[in-house]
């Protein structure tokens, strides 16, 4: 790696594809999995606006704002969507998540996190092990287990489960990466 710059570029790479794979999935049959997708498609797309080097762009505080309330909302839908799956417990982590950063963001001196100092260290520390946790156990489920006879093959993009695992793997190893900056 050539310094921070090439890191975040490759961290806005991996969540706008994430993002782009996630609207792939809302083509899927099963509605729950169309809502799903949809919801991490903003986390993904979010995720890669916010890894955008300072360098490229500063964005004005308000846009900080407009990403707090944006996930703000997301985190009122997932938290009353979690009633019904427990999934969305962890869409409320994330979106929450995106909420904290995009606050700290706007606090930051010059409108950019990315120097430390940004937020509660105990949140981030809160939410760094969070995520941490899940990127191993994600990482576990993504290794092939044998099946004895296999069940019906996937009809389509939206309905490969082995493919929404791994996209939610990288989106949990972007928000390590956002929140050990922060």
């Amino acid at each position: 790696m050539h310094g921070p710059g090439s890191a975040a570029w490759l961290l806005v790479a991996l969540c706008a594809a994430t993002g782009a794979y996630c609207l792939l999935r809302m083509r899927s049959g099963v509605e729950e999995q169309r809502r799903t997708a949809g919801s991490e498609a903003l986390m993904g797309f979010g995720m890669a606006l916010m890894a955008v080097p300072a360098a490229v762009i500063t964005p004005p505080r308000a846009a900080w704002a407009l990403y707090a309330a944006v996930f703000g909302a997301a985190a009122l839908r997932a938290l009353w969507a979690s009633r019904s799956s427990t999934h969305h417990l962890h869409h409320l982590v994330g979106t929450f998540a995106m909420a904290y950063m995009a606050v700290g963001m706007a606090a930051a001196p010059r409108g950019h996190a990315g120097h430390g100092g940004a937020g509660a260290p105990l949140v981030t520390g809160l939410l760094l092990l969070y995520f941490a946790g899940y990127v191993l156990w994600s990482g576990v489920r993504l290794v092939p287990v044998a099946t004895a006879g296999g069940g019906p093959p996937a009809s389509g993009w939206g309905d490969r489960p082995e493919l929404a695992r791994a996209c939610r793997l990288s989106m949990g190893i972007g928000m390590v990466a956002m929140l050990l900056t922060m």
